[in-house]
């Protein structure tokens, strides 16, 4: 798939579907559903208009492009998003942005769409625009449960990462630099890869989780089967913010400076303190195997299989 920004994008015939798609969650599927192209918003358009800022973000723009080539869309469109564009009217949003620079012959929205200056602009503006046919997603629900990226939140900060992955559609994926630690985890015998996330960024809440870890080799993706603390470590005092440590199973290897990527596919336990060292190495050893548990009922274990990045 190719990632334009809109400066660069070349107009030709497109349907398009438009949105911030954070998560790119179910009910973001379904307007995507049948698009070519995608344009979407950098940074969250919160993060400009609307003093609250923006919410912590389930798929930054990374995570989010590989998400929309998934679904087999040819074109990613990045709109930079700043003080300026805010200020454009939705009336212009749709002739010189939709029309005249992408080239939109069909727009797809979700139903509570909004856009231009103050919002003003919604599906009934683009309903009555002959120039393109418009096509308006439903919201989609899962049981009683409306799929929104809010929700999908709420449930990631509450730990329930198995019911985000529903909403979502997919694994909830987090992305990150290695950094150094104090290796405590080593001295336990529990080597640990250490993320330090952006505050921008959706976590799950504080606690040990079942994932998939994998790091780079050449042009492809090497996994393998993880345990996941997400937390303060209560056990030890430390000044740190929230740490998450990667234990990769079945791994050896120095992974300082690179990039790795982490799947959340179920909770083990929240996070606890524990009287002595021994103590935690016990536990730890029973979530290790644990995770091997539940990757390997969910279908998730991988065998240090090598996947070839899209």
């Amino acid at each position: 798939m190719r990632v334009t920004w809109l400066p660069d994008v070349v107009s030709r015939p497109r349907h398009v579907a438009v949105g911030e798609f954070d998560g790119v969650h179910r009910g973001h599927r379904e307007v995507i559903r049948g698009a070519d192209t995608v344009l979407t918003f950098e940074p969250h358009p919160r993060a400009v208009v609307g003093g609250a800022g923006a919410p912590p973000l389930l798929t930054p723009l990374e995570v989010k492009a590989d998400r929309v080539a998934e679904l087999g869309v040819a074109e990613l469109v990045v709109v930079p998003f700043d003080a300026a564009f805010a200020r454009i009217s939705a009336a212009d949003f749709v002739s010189e942005i939709l029309v005249e620079r992408v080239g939109a012959t069909r727009v797809s929205v979700g139903e509570n769409f909004r856009f231009g200056h103050r919002a003003s602009g919604d599906v009934a503006l683009l309903r009555a625009d002959r120039r393109f046919t418009t096509r308006v997603a439903g919201l989609v629900r899962d049981g009683n449960e409306l799929i929104s990226s809010s929700r999908i939140r709420a449930r990631m900060a509450n730990g329930e990462v198995e019911r985000a992955n529903q909403l979502l559609g997919a694994s909830f994926e987090l992305r990150g630099t290695v950094v150094r630690g104090d290796q405590r985890g080593r001295t336990l015998g529990f080597p640990t890869a250490n993320l330090m996330p952006s505050e921008k960024l959706a976590l799950p809440g504080q606690g040990i989780y079942a994932c998939r870890a994998a790091v780079r080799r050449g042009e492809s993706w090497e996994w393998h089967a993880a345990a996941t603390s997400i937390g303060v470590r209560p056990t030890f005092d430390t000044v740190r913010d929230v740490l998450v440590e990667v234990h990769m199973l079945d791994f050896a290897g120095n992974l300082y400076g690179e990039r790795l990527r982490v799947t959340f596919e179920g909770r083990l336990r929240g996070e606890q303190r524990f009287d002595s060292a021994e103590e935690l190495i016990e536990q730890m050893q029973r979530d290790v195997e644990h995770s091997r548990k539940i990757l390997a009922e969910s279908g998730a274990m991988p065998s240090s299989r090598v996947v070839v990045e899209m």
